[in-house]
């Protein structure tokens, strides 16, 4: 039996986003200032999905100035965001969060030692 709660949740849902844990990406989000409105991009490491249909969120991870951390969380279904991948990751759990504790230098090391692993088989 299906709800108008359901039919409306399957209306709104994107195409399968193609990208998972691990991954780099790219997230452009719409900003809105006043009038305008511009693009800003977010790159970092998807540390994690989570949920399912229209209330999924992404978690997406950056080294910023200073050598800071900064974590954002989005929903995928919305629609002031586009999601392009920059490279695919090599790591197989669905929740990396061990990176969080990880250098930057120390996590470059890590993603190509994951990198030469898979290209060699």
């Amino acid at each position: 039996m299906s709800t108008p709660v359901k039919e409306k949740e399957t209306e709104q849902v994107k195409t399968d986003p193609n990208f998972r844990a691990g991954d780099t990406v790219r997230v452009q989000v719409k900003i809105r200032e006043g009038n305008r409105e511009r693009i800003q991009n977010f790159d970092g490491i998807v540390l994690s999905r989570r949920g399912a249909g229209d209330s999924e969120t992404f978690t997406v991870r950056r080294i910023g100035v200073g050598g800071v951390g900064i974590e954002r969380i989005w929903p995928v279904n919305s629609p002031q965001i586009q999601v392009n991948v920059v490279r695919r990751g090599a790591y197989r759990r669905s929740k990396i969060y061990f990176i969080r504790g990880l250098s930057a230098r120390a996590l470059a090391a890590a993603s190509a030692s994951k990198r030469t692993k898979v290209s060699s088989k």
